[in-house]
């Protein structure tokens, strides 16, 4: 029987309701890498088999994609067979009941600002955009005034833009692209606006020690949230 693409997702995502698959799911998320059976049972405590049946149902649901890789190192006789690897897909789950297509709006709008070639509508876009993110910033900063840092309070923001943020040397990294599908077509424009965004979320939260980089690192979002005492040269102002 087929099925239409709302059907499609709504299976996808139906799927991840059961606890393993889920867990399975999000491991291989985090990761940011290819991961075997092997390594995903043991992340979650589960035998073989059993991680690597739900991991062939996400494939099956065009969650996760697979590849095949001697671990090893070695080749040739006695090498062994090569191990069935897992990554995340490039199939993106966008489901809202009923029908609403945010993004073709933002596509258009993207577009127009771009063909228009307007300054002032651009400065317009990444003030409006660091006041939204200010905002979110002080938001967080009140719903639990004094007790969390302003690191926690930024990482709470992150994530729920869905930046998926990952700390490494004194760094905020975004592994994750909120904006990806506009920036491919819009990139200019949608990372200057995403830069003033985290700048301001900065500025929200009060995180006076980090200061927002543009560092495109494709997939990941373009820019890096850094110590204020390291030296950088952001491309893109905004101001």
């Amino acid at each position: 029987m087929h099925r239409s693409e709302l059907e499609r997702q709504i299976a996808a995502i139906a799927s991840l309701d059961e606890p393993v698959r889920r867990g399975l799911y999000c491991y291989v998320a985090r990761r940011r890498r290819e991961v075997g059976r092997d390594e995903a049972a043991r992340a979650l405590r589960i035998s073989r088999p059993l991680a690597a049946f739900h991991l062939d149902k996400l494939v099956g649901q065009g969650l996760l994609e697979t590849s095949y890789r001697r671990l090893t190192g070695r080749r040739g006789p006695g090498a062994g067979r090569p191990a069935k690897l897992y990554r995340p897909s490039a199939q993106q789950l966008d489901l809202t009941l009923p029908r609403r297509r945010y993004e073709l709006a933002g596509r258009l709008l993207a577009q127009a600002l771009t063909e228009g070639r307007s300054p002032a509508a651009v400065r317009a876009l990444r003030r409006a955009a660091r006041d939204l993110g200010r905002g979110l910033g002080a938001d967080a900063r009140r719903e639990r005034r004094g007790v969390r840092t302003p690191l926690a309070r930024l990482l709470t923001v992150l994530e729920w833009c869905g930046f998926e943020p990952v700390r490494r040397n004194g760094s905020v990294h975004l592994a994750n692209c909120p904006f990806a599908a506009l920036a491919t077509e819009s990139r200019a424009l949608v990372c200057g606006m995403n830069f003033a965004l985290l700048e301001g979320v900065l500025q929200g939260v009060q995180a006076r020690s980090m200061r927002a980089v543009l560092d495109p690192q494709p997939p990941s979002c373009c820019v890096v949230l850094r110590s204020a005492g390291r030296r950088y040269s952001p491309s893109v102002s905004g101001r």
